[in-house]
């Protein structure tokens, strides 16, 4: 009932007082009408979980200790599980290394109250021994761990290969055993072993997916044989050369294995004339293509120059190649005669002969060529104009040096590069500084 003297307002928003009509001119970003937020009236703490954690998420380690401090809300957040399922350890010496190590406390506060949340670990070292074993030392403690994702990664020398076997080996087989769900697993440059490898392949042989372990030189042709016998998920893999044989590839190429999408072979040799490469048969390519049709064969080569008699004699699978030295010209009239399902060709070096005709060959023949690099090397701008023609617009990535170029009758660097244009389709200049 309307009370004497009241009026009623209707269809009418209710009068604003002046306070009212500024609170809603001023919002948490700032005015709608420019005018400046009122920071002091916003309570940080008051910000519910799920924006706190996002914030969190994108912080440094030390900066998100230290905000864990402002308050007791956002110290909840800073322990909720969510946080703590990706953590990359790093470990250093102050007096010889650039990395910021992280503090011993707030690696045994992870290990206290996290263990049991690390789902995707990384163990960055430097340089020492001691950040090595150190490493070690925190994975020996994570008994409790459900791991999913384990690296190990040296950022100068390998520093693990200083670490004893023993005990790498014990602190890679808690993690192993405890896990149950390992699926990818990055390991290059340690002391792993066959029986390390045995311990892996019993526990996550449902699981693994994806095992990079070059430059491991206590794993034999056996111990990845046992991987692949039984590990039939497995979809990358990535190993040294030696390691290689007829009997992985076929056991690859198994009906219980799933397709494999990526092969990483190393072809590596320190001294000359010191290692004897042995030779891998068509019949086991063929078998492993055949059984995984778009597998990606990455070879990284590291050899001297009389040491590639064994290679690309026959057809061979390969998708990637990179010679990180010198290759003779043989070499590669072998890779276009016999690599035609080659994707990108990379070539760190040659010597002084053009190499007009053997890229003219391997355009002819590697219709799946997309990528070429060329560094210390030589070519005709002619002989590399019939190449790109060849290739045509197909060739999405071309670096090539301009010191590889050799000017002649027909075409100087100037028209050169407009030619090589119009054949791909874009414009394209030649590098002044290798880009791999």
């Amino acid at each position: 009932m309307k009370r004497a003297g009241q009026r009623v307002v209707v269809g009418t928003e209710a009068p604003q007082t002046s306070q009212t009509s500024k609170k809603q001119k001023t919002g948490l970003y700032g005015s709608v009408f420019g005018e400046p937020a009122l920071c002091t009236s916003m309570d940080w703490g008051s910000l519910p979980h799920h924006v706190i954690l996002r914030v969190f998420q994108f912080l440094t380690l030390v900066d998100r200790a230290r905000a864990s401090s402002v308050c007791r809300r956002w110290n909840e957040v800073f322990h909720i599980p969510d946080l703590w399922r990706r953590f990359e350890f790093e470990l250093s010496q102050p007096a010889t290394s650039y990395l910021k190590s992280t503090h011993p406390d707030l690696i045994q506060q992870i290990i206290k109250r996290h263990a049991d949340h690390l789902q995707y670990v990384s163990f960055k070292v430097d340089s020492s021994t001691e950040s090595a074993e150190a490493a070690c030392d925190i994975l020996s403690q994570l008994v409790n761990c459900s791991i999913k994702t384990l690296g190990l990664i040296s950022t100068a020398k390998p520093s693990f290969m200083n670490v004893s076997k023993a005990h790498f080996a014990s602190a890679l087989t808690v993690v192993f055993v405890n896990s149950k769900s390992l699926s990818s697993i990055k390991i290059d440059d340690t002391p792993l072993d066959d029986p390390s490898l045995k311990v892996l392949v019993a526990n996550n042989s449902d699981t693994l997916k994806l095992l990079k372990m070059s430059s491991c030189p206590h794993v034999s042709p056996a111990g990845i044989l046992c991987v692949a016998d039984q590990c039939h998920g497995l979809k990358e893999l990535a190993l040294n050369y030696y390691i290689l044989s007829d009997e992985l590839l076929l056991a690859l190429s198994s009906e219980k294995h799933v397709d494999l999408e990526h092969l990483r072979i190393d072809v590596v040799s320190e001294n000359p004339g010191q290692v004897e490469f042995h030779t891998i048969k068509k019949q086991s390519w063929d078998a492993l293509v055949k059984h995984s049709p778009k597998v990606n064969i990455v070879m990284y080569f590291f050899l001297y120059e009389d040491e590639f008699d064994v290679f690309f004699r026959e057809e061979t699978p390969v998708t990637h190649l990179y010679f990180g030295r010198a290759v003779s010209k043989a070499m590669l009239g072998r890779i276009g005669m016999n690599c035609p399902r080659l994707i990108e060709l990379v070539v760190c070096a040659n010597g002084l002969q053009p190499l007009d005709d053997e890229l003219i060959q391997i355009a002819e023949r590697c219709k799946n060529l997309t990528a070429m690099g060329l560094g210390e090397c030589e070519v005709t701008c002619r002989g590399f104009i019939e190449f790109v023609k060849m290739c045509g617009g197909r060739l999405t990535q071309l670096s090539i040096m301009e010191e590889v170029l050799i000017p002649d009758s027909d075409y100087s660097l100037d028209r050169l590069h407009l030619e090589v244009s119009k054949h791909l389709g874009r414009m394209w200049f030649p590098d002044m500084m290798p880009t791999w």
